[in-house]
């Protein structure tokens, strides 16, 4: 698969809650992340997510610091029952995204 994200991605063992802003349903999910970069985030879950939507999400970082970020969806496959997803963040803090962007330098600095 051609690699399109902007930021270098990482590994991050972490679960994440996301609720979708343009709806009056509120359905909390529980996905799983494949990686994250600091514009955006690979995750799975086995809940069907609708592209060009825009979530709200809390991820917790390797420090326990928990994020909120706006996740817009842009990227869906389906293997299986389970559900991959690639999404953007929307409106992020830079603050929040330099975290995620020292996170990459060290993780570089220790495997490399």
């Amino acid at each position: 698969m051609e690699e399109r994200r902007k930021n270098k991605r990482m590994e991050l063992e972490s679960t994440l809650t996301v609720k979708r802003l343009d709806s009056n349903k509120e359905l909390n999910v529980d996905i799983e992340i494949i990686d994250v970069s600091k514009t955006g985030v690979g995750f799975t879950c086995t809940e069907a997510l609708e592209i060009g939507a825009v979530y709200e999400s809390n991820l917790r970082i390797w420090t326990q610091e928990v994020l909120h970020a706006f996740l817009e969806i842009v990227r869906i496959e389906k293997s299986g029952n389970t559900f991959i997803y690639g999404a953007i963040f929307i409106g992020m803090p830079e603050m929040d995204s330099a975290r995620i962007e020292t996170y990459e330098t060290v993780k570089d600095q220790l495997d490399g």
